[in-house]
């Protein structure tokens, strides 16, 4: 088999490429970025290139499967056409060539986001992004594009991906004292290893499998029990207070992006990951979140 990657530079794709690359099968990977590839393997060839552009969908040519990972988090000082064009431009572009090249196998990585809120959610529950936070509007909008073009596509909804290679922005939100002031009870969360979501990647791609999976940890956690967790004594603020501080950084530096995403640690959000230990037979390696936690700040 011959996986494409795109967003293979990111810090899941710095994950996913040795997990492919030594998997059974799967005899040759060609890795997408406008940043360069730093992982080497003698069945990996890198592609340094847009994913919208014209030589990543040229590097279609013979591939047997697409997985899409190249998607903006937060736009910084991008404003927001330019980033749907970079989210919901380039994914539509690339996994529509992919289908074009005859690639049997489609996989996009969404996210828990696109929920909004919610407990125990199952694939089936209604997609009601918060309003405020561009990333996961814009999954949404690529999920429902694929369900009326492509729906012979795989749709991976993990919640927070944390480890040694997570998002620099998560890791600090997983590392600060300051906590929003929250309404007893608080609300619970959850997270994903890096791991076990290239895990779920591989596996997808080895079944005859389409539709959405949710992702997540079995444990749930609040923002609370994240901080005592690290021993760390939390300081409380009110949530404006922290939004507030959060746009002015992001009207200052880029940094952050619009805070729209912070309304998300006001509600609950837990998922029910039965169909991908069912039908992918996801057995995720790290359950607990406090294990999860410690391998995100483990030194190397």
């Amino acid at each position: 088999m011959h996986v494409i990657v795109s967003g293979a530079a990111g810090h899941l794709g710095r994950v996913l490429l040795p997990q492919l690359c030594a998997t059974d099968g799967i005899d040759r990977v060609t890795g997408i970025d406008l940043q360069p590839i730093r992982y080497t393997h003698p069945r990996l060839h890198a592609v340094q290139a847009d994913a919208a552009s014209e030589r990543a969908r040229e590097a279609l040519a013979g591939a047997d499967a697409l997985v899409h990972l190249a998607f903006v988090l937060l736009r910084g000082r991008r404003d927001g056409d330019a980033m749907r064009r970079a989210n919901v431009g380039a994914a539509e572009t690339l996994l529509g060539a992919a289908a074009d090249a005859g690639a049997a196998r489609l996989i996009f990585l969404s996210s828990a986001a696109v929920y909004g809120q919610g407990e125990n959610l199952r694939e089936t529950a209604d997609l009601e992004p918060l309003t405020s936070f561009l990333y996961a509007r814009h999954k949404v909008e690529c999920e429902r594009w694929l369900a009326a073009q492509l729906p012979q596509a795989a749709v991976l909804r993990p919640h927070i991906i944390l480890g040694p290679n997570a998002v620099p922005l998560l890791k600090r939100l997983a590392a600060s004292r300051l906590l929003p002031r929250l309404p007893h009870p608080h609300p619970r969360l959850q997270c994903v290893h890096e791991e076990d979501v290239a895990q779920a990647i591989v596996a997808a791609l080895l079944r005859d499998v389409r539709g959405p999976f949710n992702l997540a940890a079995a444990e749930d956690f609040s923002l609370q029990e994240l901080v005592s967790a690290r021993r760390a004594k939390a300081v409380a603020l009110p949530l404006p207070v922290l939004r507030a501080g959060l746009s002015a950084t992001w009207r200052l530096t880029g940094w952050g992006g619009e805070p729209g995403w912070l309304e998300g640690v006001r509600r609950t959000l837990t998922l029910d990951c039965s169909r991908a230990r069912t039908q992918l037979d996801w057995q995720p390696r790290h359950e607990r979140w406090q294990e999860i936690l410690a391998s995100t700040f483990a030194k190397p």
